[in-house]
């Protein structure tokens, strides 16, 4: 298999089971006219997601980085009329293609973009006692990872998903020898959920149009 064929399957999967409609397209291309980076998930994951939330029965969703907004869209039209979503990202800039991108969706309403520091926003909400999450979706900085599981942890309860994104960076991840920061940080990350108390993990390999990459799924017990 290569990636044409990974590509073309992604394409198959996606006019036969997502059904995506315009308002992604149009986020997408907002997102490139914009000049942010093609790293938003693909649209079958990206359903995934919808569908991970749909399951868990998601009133409240935190995802820690927003770029363009193509998987908060997602996320939140997967949430109850009395739902709500926070986002947070880092780029002032990025941050306003997908404000941009939630109000033409029309879930300006459900979803609010904080902008900084992912750390000291959830330090923040710590502080101030922020009711938990039902689902977390991590898709931000790699070397942050191990961080940002420690600060989610105060802000889930019995029950919450996790799930990051691109945690086997090409296979790179079981390789001891690889010092690339994202990959120590992944690899600093998967070390805390397998040591981590009162929470059940696993990761899965995926091939498709993001390349050979996989997540891992989280479920907070205690």
């Amino acid at each position: 298999m290569n990636q044409d064929q990974w590509n073309f399957l992604d394409r198959y999967i996606g006019d036969r089971l997502v059904h995506a409609d315009g308002i992604f397209q149009e986020a997408l291309d907002a997102s490139t006219q914009a000049g942010l980076p093609a790293i938003s998930v693909a649209e079958n994951q990206g359903k995934f997601l919808y569908l991970l939330a749909k399951i868990r029965g998601a009133r409240r969703i935190l995802e820690i980085g927003t770029l363009g907004g193509y998987s908060t869209i997602w996320l939140a039209r997967a949430l109850p009329r009395d739902g709500a979503l926070v986002t947070l990202e880092f780029s002032p800039e990025h941050a306003a293609v997908a404000r941009a991108n939630i109000e033409r969706a029309g879930l300006s309403e459900v979803v609010s973009v904080v902008i900084g520091m992912a750390a000291d926003s959830l330090e923040e909400m710590i502080a101030s006692r922020t009711e938990p999450f039902d689902l977390i979706f991590i898709d931000a900085n790699k070397d942050g990872y191990p961080d940002y599981l420690r600060l989610c942890l105060p802000l889930s309860r019995a029950g919450t998903v996790i799930v990051a994104d691109n945690v086997i960076r090409h296979g790179k991840l079981a390789d001891p020898t690889n010092t690339d920061p994202d990959v120590v940080g992944i690899r600093q990350f998967m070390d805390l959920l397998a040591k981590q108390p009162g929470i059940e993990s696993t990761a899965i390999q995926t091939v498709g149009a993001k390349g050979w990459d996989g997540f891992s799924i989280s479920v907070v017990s205690a």
